[in-house]
């Protein structure tokens, strides 16, 4: 993969890189600039340390530049210096910190790396930046240490994709399928499958040149192994898509009529007083959102505004809220009072769900019904004020919207990579109905050749210029 992303900066041409340095597309930057950026989230009074991260070849030049090192330290690779960042223009000290040198190529980049453990905080951190700065580093653009590191060949491209979704993990379960991922086991997955149908390509137009030379092959075996990777790219696709739900989490969004309980099974499900509870109709007058993890699933709860008619105009925008909430949910949970019954109101509630947004019935206040009493169309009963009936629901929410059975989930592909897979499973399809057909052997590669391509997009191994600038825009600065 190194290799391949190597090429984009060979392809480069000195009118690129000429005249206009803030203006360049990041990837023919010069590998020749040192980067610098903040490794680690800032906030006021938040954070005892803060990371300001250097990488390229005058790093240790930088460092040394600001950084005062009482006594006879000596500045060795991965050894941690102590000391003061310096204003080398005033001589000022500007903070008590910690350097750490790691020269190449012993670093994540593979280049020169200097990091100055500072203070946490907003002041301290920014103006030892700015110094960097002023001392020949250029701000790093988004993912752009990880994109070094790929382009030097230190990381593969999957693996650089599970760090931004190891430092953007929701819950526990989404940090565990990210280290999968940097760990190596979607890319060996991916490179598996890619070299089987390198083999099947080869023997394919080893036959289409050299046919009277070589022993006859047998159709029925390579139609078997192309079925084989089709059906394993697509168990992939699947994964895939539970793998977002961890990844991304859901926005449930909790609707009823006013007074039913929508509050209460927030505080319920959120374990914490977050919405007001009380026996007046309306108190809910706003969108109320609650994010917790549920059986590793991250959720982001709307509580709504209890839909019905009203001249209060401010529980008229309320209701218009919730409504717009409706569209935009994941997965709705439609409340009702058991006790009072499923009402017009209620079934005019469910018309307003779009048929293509998961829907849980739930009937709440089940603590004062009688037993044996009916409970239809209730799909699950709770008491939202005692928490009886908790588990039910969770199970309920989970099953409807396809996360349960997530636990088994080992490796899973993110957004880009599971339209690359679905792409070559197409692509294998193809081939499939040209072997059916009964077409020469060179009707058969055309669509094989597109899906090896598609995966080497996955792994790095048929990188370009644009997947890379896709892939690390989204990362954070200091990444």
């Amino acid at each position: 993969s190194s290799s391949a992303a190597s090429d984009v900066y060979k392809r480069q041409t000195p009118s690129h890189t000429e005249g206009h340095p803030h203006q360049e597309p990041r990837l023919l930057a010069s590998t020749s600039d040192t980067i610098a950026a903040i490794a680690t989230a800032v906030a006021p009074g938040q954070g005892g340390v803060a990371i300001v991260r250097l990488s390229g070849p005058r790093a240790e030049a930088i460092g040394r530049q600001l950084f005062q090192a009482p006594g006879q330290q000596v500045w060795e690779s991965h050894r941690v210096l102590y000391g003061h960042v310096m204003d080398p223009a005033t001589g000022e000290r500007v903070d008590e910190a910690l350097l750490l040198l790691m020269r190449a190529p012993r670093s994540f980049t593979r280049e020169d790396v200097v990091e100055l453990h500072c203070h946490g905080g907003l002041v301290v951190v920014r103006r030892v930046l700015e110094l960097v700065f002023a001392a020949g580093a250029r701000p790093a653009e988004a993912g752009e240490f990880s994109l070094r590191a790929v382009l030097n060949g230190r990381l593969d491209l999957t693996r650089a994709e599970a760090i931004g979704q190891l430092v953007a993990a929701r819950s526990r379960r989404a940090a565990q399928l990210a280290m999968a991922g940097l760990d190596g086991g979607l890319q060996e997955r991916i490179q598996g499958l890619r070299a089987g149908l390198l083999d099947q390509l080869s023997e394919l137009e080893a036959r289409i040149d050299f046919e009277d030379d070589l022993p006859p092959l047998d159709p029925a075996a390579v139609v078997d192994a192309l079925r084989h990777t089709r059906a394993a790219l697509q168990q992939l696709v699947a994964e895939a898509q539970q793998g977002e739900l961890l990844r991304e989490g859901l926005r449930v969004a909790i609707v009823g009529r006013p007074n039913v309980g929508k509050s209460s099974l927030l505080n319920l499900l959120s374990q914490r007083e977050r919405a007001i509870v009380t026996d007046l109709p309306g108190t809910t007058r706003d969108l109320l959102e609650s994010e917790l993890v549920l059986d590793g699933v991250p959720l982001t709860l709307l509580d709504t505004a209890g839909i019905r008619p009203t001249s209060d105009p401010v529980e008229q925008l309320g209701i218009a809220r919730s409504q717009a909430a409706l569209a935009a949910a994941d997965v709705v949970l439609l409340l009702f009072d058991l006790g009072e019954g499923w009402t017009g109101a209620d079934q005019a509630l469910r018309d307003q769900v779009p048929t293509e947004v998961p829907l849980v019935v739930v009937g709440n206040k089940r603590d004062r019904l009688p037993p044996g009493a009916p409970m239809e169309p209730a799909e699950v009963s709770l008491c939202a004020l005692s928490g009886e009936g908790r588990e039910e629901l969770a199970a309920a929410l989970l099953e409807r919207c396809g996360a349960a059975g997530l636990q088994g989930l080992e490796v899973a592909l993110n957004g880009r990579q599971r339209e690359l897979a679905a792409a070559a499973a197409t692509a294998l399809g193809r081939s499939l109905e040209a072997a059916a057909g009964g077409l020469p052997w060179d009707f058969w590669t055309i669509d094989l050749r597109d899906a090896i391509g598609r995966l080497g997009e996955i792994t790095g191994d048929d990188v370009s210029e644009a997947v890379l600038e896709r892939v690390f825009a989204r990362f954070c600065i200091g990444k």
